[in-house]
């Protein structure tokens, strides 16, 4: 599990996956959230702008990636 640092309350899904470095782009993005290629708390999410917070477990490609807000 890989933990992803944040500064603001929450961060959507598309962006979330560009800061974790898992998509280069926004539209690569799109693509992988689409295909239902990406879960967030085990459950698939196909909302680009879902908000992510705190302690959110995002999981893409067998990799975990945990939301940390650095707020807190």
């Amino acid at each position: 599990m890989k933990n992803i640092h944040i500064n603001t309350p929450y961060i959507k899904l598309g962006d979330f996956l560009k800061l974790a470095s898992i998509c280069s782009s926004g539209g690569e993005a799109k693509i992988k959230i689409a295909n239902g290629n990406v879960l967030v708390n085990n459950e698939i999410c196909t909302m680009r702008g879902k908000k992510l917070i705190d302690k959110d477990v995002i999981t893409v490609d067998g990799m975990e990636y945990i939301v940390k807000n650095e707020t807190n």
